[in-house]
């Protein structure tokens, strides 16, 4: 594929995803890196463009430098922010109870805490991003298990078998302690992250290294 195919792929995904307001975002393609620049209206949006490209054939990484321009009916004070980020750590049904904390500073947000599984991490970015008036999400929430997985590489492998997005012959896990090592390849950046979500239901895994191959 040559690069201004992948570019015009991207940009046709983008605009085919209604959550994205792809007007004023610019698409560069170079040998399957594609860079992501201009400005999304809300941090909602500029988080769901970088997934869209990610799901393009032919796309191996993506670079993003999208800005985020808020609308003037958009902007709010920090302390508005940081009531609304509260709320929806408080009444969220995956994050109610968790040790997550939040700041916020000019529109940006930073996540900290601790918590048991991946997926409670991202829930923590994915509901604070969607708060009118984010500029942005850092999250050094930290995920921490409990106990440690017994037979956890057994597990991810069964998984991975179960999964038809992704094949386990071509996928490979290995686990040192709670981290687990992925090797192989997948043919896009949105099996990679099929892959690797697979892994983070592991109970006992804490990190997970990503070593596998984007082959097209």
């Amino acid at each position: 594929m040559t690069d201004n195919q992948l570019k015009s792929d991207v940009e046709l995904e983008l605009r085919w995803n209604p959550e994205v307001d792809a007007r004023h975002i610019v698409v560069e393609a170079d040998n399957g890196a594609v860079t992501l620049s201009g400005y999304v209206p809300s941090y909602h949006e500029k988080t769901r463009a970088v997934s869209t490209a990610e799901q393009v054939y032919g796309v191996k990484v993506v670079a993003d430098e999208i800005e985020v321009r808020l609308h003037a009916t958009h902007a709010k004070e920090d302390s508005e922010i940081a009531r609304s980020v509260a709320h929806v750590l408080a009444w969220n049904t995956v994050l109610a109870g968790q040790q997550i904390k939040a700041t916020v500073s000019n529109g940006h947000v930073m996540l900290t805490g601790e918590v048991d599984f991946e997926y409670v991490r991202q829930e923590a970015s994915r509901a604070t991003g969607c708060v009118l008036g984010v500029k942005s999400v850092a999250n050094r929430i930290v995920v921490k298990p409990r106990v440690p997985a017994s037979e956890v590489e057994k597990q991810i492998r069964n998984a991975l078998a179960r999964n038809a997005a992704i094949s386990a012959r071509q996928v490979h896990v290995t686990t040192l302690g709670n981290k687990a090592v992925l090797t192989g390849h997948v043919h896009s950046l949105a099996e990679d992250r099929i892959a690797r979500n697979a892994v983070w239901r592991a109970g006992g895994i804490a990190e997970v290294e990503d070593r596998l191959l984007i082959q097209p």
